[in-house]
């Protein structure tokens, strides 16, 4: 069934007649010369009767021209065939850990030192950045574990909620596997297959009210895949090939309990000492093969204002090209009036 897109613009077929009732009339001038057989003229010199009949004959086609032209303005468009695109994409949930020990200034990022939140940042804004058709939402946890970020394509949110968030502002613990049990909540009214948890930490489970390894078989239990990050130096930095002991004390990372976890759920634990080995991290989890689910059906328009106007242009040169002065009739003399 045709429709318009834009049906307003059929509000101007009437403009024509409404401008020249609306405009005063210019009277017609009269003859010079006025002889008592001018009647009789008037078919050999092409007159009254076959000026008007031309001039209504081009009225015509001028007014059908713009009745054309209107619908064509209009955009007549015709409904196409039901199509129903694969959508390649992720749901990925990011926890980021904002206890206290991300506050150690260990890393390098660029020419300057940076403590390990700032690191973290700017690599996982560059992640972010190539997300496209991913959905993504943003966990950060100390004490506790709260989501900041729904599940969302709008990337340029989540990146602002990072960029605000600072350490201790979830408390200065360590809650892992409240963090997981948040994570699971948020993700299992997802589609399986699109379940997928990247942790990042440099620390040890010391608050929180769920066991990380109780965390990790509730999220193996929903199909919840978490790829843990353990993230930080060594408690010292490498200054032209010296070590330089680190200002604030350094909190031993549990490599083996995140790789643990990340083995129930079917996901991989990687060590990132620095941010060069991080964003290979995530580089490598970008590589992993995304998910194709149908997208929404859609019913595409198929435009046919071409075929409208396409007569408005023939209609109108029709009315414009030159007539001719009278018609030649079958049998008749047009010089002298007589028969052939």
């Amino acid at each position: 069934m045709s429709a318009f897109a834009w049906p307003w613009m059929l509000l101007a077929l009437p403009l024509p007649w409404l401008v020249r009732w609306l405009l005063p009339s210019v009277p017609a001038a009269g003859g010079a010369l006025r002889v008592p057989w001018s009647e009789r003229l008037a078919p050999i010199a092409g007159g009254a009767g076959a000026g008007t009949s031309r001039g209504g004959g081009r009225l015509w086609l001028a007014a059908a021209a713009w009745a054309c032209l209107c619908v064509a303005a209009a955009r007549p468009q015709q409904p196409g065939e039901v199509v129903q695109p694969p959508q390649a994409g992720r749901d990925l949930m990011l926890a980021v850990d904002l206890s206290g020990s991300m506050a150690e200034e260990d890393m390098l990022l660029g020419n300057r030192v940076v403590d390990r939140l700032t690191a973290a940042k700017a690599v996982i804004n560059d992640f972010l950045e190539r997300r496209a058709g991913d959905r993504v939402g943003l966990l950060v946890f100390g004490r506790r574990a709260y989501v900041v970020a729904p599940l969302t394509l709008d990337h340029d949110s989540v990146q602002e909620q990072l960029m605000t968030s600072v350490v201790g502002l979830a408390g200065r613990e360590t809650a892992i596997g409240d963090a997981i049990g948040l994570a699971v909540k948020r993700l299992r009214t997802q589609s399986e297959g699109q379940r997928v948890l990247i942790l990042l930490t440099d620390g040890v489970n010391t608050a929180g009210l769920l066991e990380p390894l109780k965390a990790a078989e509730l999220a193996r239990d929903a199909n919840v895949r978490v790829h843990t990050i353990a993230f930080g130096g060594e408690g010292d930095l490498s200054v032209f090939g010296f070590r330089v002991p680190s200002a604030g004390p350094s909190e031993e990372i549990d490599e083996a309990g995140l790789r643990r976890i990340a083995d129930m759920t079917g996901g991989r634990m990687f060590r990132a000492r620095d941010t060069e080995a991080l964003a290979g991290i995530y580089a490598e989890i970008d590589r992993l093969e995304p998910v194709e689910r149908p997208a929404e059906a859609v019913r595409p328009r198929i435009e046919r204002y071409h075929v409208p106007l396409a007569w408005a242009l023939l209609l109108g040169a029709c009315a414009l090209l030159p007539w001719p002065r009278r018609w030649r009739l079958p049998g008749r003399d047009p010089d002298h009036g007589g028969v052939a």
